[in-house]
């Protein structure tokens, strides 16, 4: 599956359009903007997302200390562009060990954040209590941004969701301890706007979180496989 087209939702099979339906079509969840195949870690690969995306495709910029970019992923088709990006990065985590974080922006509806983050989707909706104080704060392209912890999600990671240029912004980080990150208020950069500065991001080696978001949720405590 890693070559072709997939559900953003649940990883499944999608059908092309044709001469029945006018969209990508996933058997379960109807009408879908195809996740794309993963784009190994390379500069080259990451300039292809950048390019063909509808929605920003944000990173830590200048990345932390000790962080690489490990990975992209995008949904949506060359008729459509990019209607939800992924962007992975590692390093060392704030309590040691290795951290990850992954970002998501999306259009309502998508579903990718929602697979990735291992919540019942496809938006943070109920997940989110918007009525409280944020819980973290960013700035994404200049601008202060509140996240919320989403609730529900798996005991492995921590979640967080917001708005961004009136998309959805997720930030899914392992292990969960790694979720202290977001208490440092990253400068996230909307890599359309980056130029010259894309080719100075530093790479490392695909990680297997893109690769192996599960077809339905797990339950809090589930250990991964």
């Amino acid at each position: 599956m890693r070559g072709e087209p997939s559900c953003p939702k649940c990883g499944g099979r999608v059908r092309a359009p044709g001469l029945f339906a006018d969209a990508w079509q996933c058997s379960v969840h109807g009408q879908v903007h195809p996740m794309q195949p993963v784009v190994p870690p390379s500069v080259e690969a990451l300039g292809v997302v950048v390019h063909r995306t509808q929605v920003p495709v944000w990173m830590p910029w200048p990345l932390p200390v000790g962080w690489l970019f490990t990975g992209a992923a995008s949904a949506g088709d060359d008729r459509s562009g990019g209607r939800a990006s992924a962007v992975a990065c590692s390093g060392p985590g704030p309590l040691g060990g290795m951290g990850e974080l992954l970002l998501v922006a999306e259009e309502l509806g998508v579903g990718l954040g929602a697979r990735y983050a291992g919540i019942e989707g496809p938006d943070p909706g109920h997940h989110l209590n918007v009525d409280s104080a944020p819980d973290a704060k960013v700035h994404a392209a200049g601008r202060p941004t509140p996240l919320w912890h989403v609730r529900n999600a798996p005991e492995d990671r921590a979640v967080f969701a917001g708005e961004a240029r009136g998309l959805w912004l997720w930030a899914i980080l392992w292990p969960e301890q790694s979720g202290l990150l977001m208490y440092d208020e990253l400068v996230l950069t909307d890599l359309r706007d980056a130029g010259g500065e894309v080719d100075l991001v530093p790479c490392g080696a695909l990680t297997p979180r893109l690769l192996a978001a599960p077809e339905t949720p797990p339950r809090q405590g589930t250990s991964e496989r």
